[in-house]
């Protein structure tokens, strides 16, 4: 007897006698193991089975212990449009659960607005070990210090397997878009475990009807220094290959895309000595010719700058240093057919032969090229006498050329029409009377924090919203922006341990290999974010003659008197809390 089997019920046997989709194990590397792991932690207290929970963008959550969270499943934000807001969930196991997974819905409003799934993004936070604030800026051995993990790569897996004994944070960014009607959107963040449904999450953003600028359009001076140096030993490319450029590419529009407005660009070999695990070489090859004359290529100079405005940083391109580490320079003596190195310091005949043609050449190449203005001759950290040794020499062949200097001598007074790009130590303060002078005069004025400075900062293992206050002490203190020295000098095993030889852990970096972000940079941006709103507002109301504004605008300035803090406050994290509702009321 012959048997027919109608198509659908063919179709849905097959179905049922098929295997269910094997999910993979991702492909990543192996983080380092716990080196102060709590062995009193009793794992097997916990519920068999994968737990996840809402938690606090505030925190790191300890790889190695059980996270002090309620089972909490809703998520409330508010933002502009424009903006990009973050929040974190928190999984933990006693047991190796799976592979996990996150999937966002589309965002709707009540009146039938959406916003795309896309605007949503979760990655997986990896751990780095890092280690302690101690004396700041002194040489380490790391027997000497505390070692532990920290919570605060961002990894772009789509996927991740979840290991015994341990917590896994998952970093939550929004990116509402600048067309977005306001309203109240809500959505669900579906976790899965190997492949199937686990837990929803219920997320609220109410957006309001602002707009934050594109960041390129930011006023806030951003100054975080790059090294594409280091960029080509971690990868293993060739320095300045195509296959160099293109590991760059999204690494600096990471950069770009938090508001950055200044090109880091060397005019000589090693201007920081070798303080870095990757010296930074010269972006201008210096040739001394036979007959005394010099010349000088430019390629490799033009190329970067060219590619980072190329990116959207085109505000300023400083270049360092006339003063560099040891007073040592370089350059390619045809005669001997070697390079030549020489120390010349400051004020000396050996350094006037040596810059005067330079200077000369260079000011005529940066004319051709229509970068003149926007270029400045940049020092770090170089005392008075040095300064003036050299300001006089810019003075004397190159008087248009603007300078830059990241300044720790207070020495700035001397130079009031010189330094058009002014910034100072955290603890320093510009005297009100020059800032407002500086400002009639359109000059920038900024300042840095480095391996000195225990708070605010964005080590390793900084509180997180240390990188937010960062925003706030400069609206505070009614300048410009902020300069961090190093963005990207990668230690030796940038996402394995952050440590280094001198200076506490994460200092020489805030961002990692494959343009992966930070729980560091994310927060930075954040405060960045903020500032730039603070700014709108504070604009607004002043502008505004109504006794409401003039009490809302009285408000925001008392709440920034209290971010004027150069220690971090006792009532810190209410601080950050209280300047965020206000923030958030005075927006509505």
């Amino acid at each position: 007897m012959k048997i027919v089997f109608p198509i659908a019920l063919l179709f849905i046997f097959i179905l049922g006698c098929s295997a269910p989709p094997k999910i993979e194990s991702p492909e990543t590397y192996s983080e380092a193991p716990d080196p102060s792991a709590d062995t009193l932690t009793d794992w097997s207290a916990v519920n068999p089975g994968l737990h996840a929970s809402i938690g606090s963008i505030d925190k790191r959550y300890n790889k190695s212990l059980i996270p002090d969270l309620k089972s909490e499943n809703t998520w409330k934000g508010f933002a502009w449009r424009n903006e990009i807001l973050s929040a974190q969930l928190v999984l933990w196991n006693s047991e190796p659960s799976g592979i996990v997974s996150c999937e966002f819905s589309e965002f709707t409003s009540e009146d039938g607005a959406s916003m795309q799934a896309n605007i949503a993004q979760a990655r997986f936070v990896r751990y780095v070990l890092t280690d302690e604030f101690g004396g700041g800026c002194d040489h380490r051995k790391p027997e000497d210090f505390i070692a532990r993990l920290s919570a605060d790569v961002l990894d772009t897996l789509s996927v991740f397997e979840m290991e015994a004994n341990s917590t896994r944070p998952v970093w939550l960014t929004f990116a509402i878009p600048m067309d977005a009607k306001p309203g109240i959107y809500t959505s669900t963040l579906q976790l899965n475990l190997n492949g199937k449904k686990h837990s929803t999450f219920n997320l609220q953003i109410e957006v309001a009807d602002r707009i934050l600028p594109n960041a390129e359009d930011w006023k806030f001076h951003l100054d975080l220094w790059q090294n594409p140096y280091t960029v080509a030993r971690v990868h293993n490319v060739e320095l300045w290959s195509a296959e160099h450029w293109e590991v760059l590419r999204p690494l600096m529009k990471l950069l770009a895309d938090a508001g950055q407005k200044v090109i880091t660009t060397t005019l000589n070999n090693r201007p920081w000595g070798g303080q870095t695990e990757d010296a930074f070489g010269s972006m201008i090859e210096w040739n001394k010719q036979a007959d005394g004359s010099w010349t000088y290529d430019y390629s490799v100079f033009d190329n970067w700058v060219q590619f980072m405005m190329d990116l959207g940083i085109k505000k300023q391109i400083n270049c360092y240093s006339m003063v560099p580490w040891g007073n040592e320079f370089y350059y390619f003596d045809a005669a001997s057919g070697q390079e030549v190195k020489i120390k010349a310091d400051p004020g000396s005949k050996e350094y006037e032969a040596l810059w005067t043609p330079f200077l000369t050449d260079f000011v005529k190449h940066l004319d051709e090229k229509g970068w003149k203005a926007i270029t400045r001759i940049a020092m770090d950290e170089r005392g008075p006498e040095t300064m003036k040794a050299t300001i006089g020499l810019i003075e004397k062949v190159a008087p248009e050329m603007g300078v830059a200097l990241a300044d720790n001598h207070q020495s700035y007074n001397q130079f009031p029409d010189r330094l058009v790009d002014l910034c100072i130590a955290r603890r320093a303060e510009i005297e009100p009377e020059v800032l407002k002078y500086r400002k009639e005069k359109g000059y920038v004025s900024t300042w840095y924090v480095c391996c000195s400075s225990a708070f605010p900062n964005v080590f390793t293992f900084s509180d997180p919203a240390d990188a937010v206050y960062i925003g706030w002490h400069t609206m505070a203190e009614d300048l410009d922006g902020f300069l961090r020295w190093a963005y990207n000098s990668w230690v030796k095993n940038p996402l394995i341990d952050s440590r280094f030889r001198t200076w506490p852990a994460g200092d020489t970096y805030v961002v990692y290999p494959d343009a992966r972000s930070s729980i560091r940079f994310e927060r930075l941006r954040e405060g960045i974010q903020d500032a730039e709103k603070i700014r709108l507002l504070k604009a607004e109301l002043a502008n505004n003659s109504s006794d409401e504004a003039a009490f809302k605008l009285n408000q925001l300035n008392e709440l920034l008197e209290r971010c004027k803090a150069k220690n971090r406050p006792d009532d810190f994290d209410a601080l950050m809390k209280d300047g965020k509702q206000l923030l958030n009321d005075l927006s509505e």
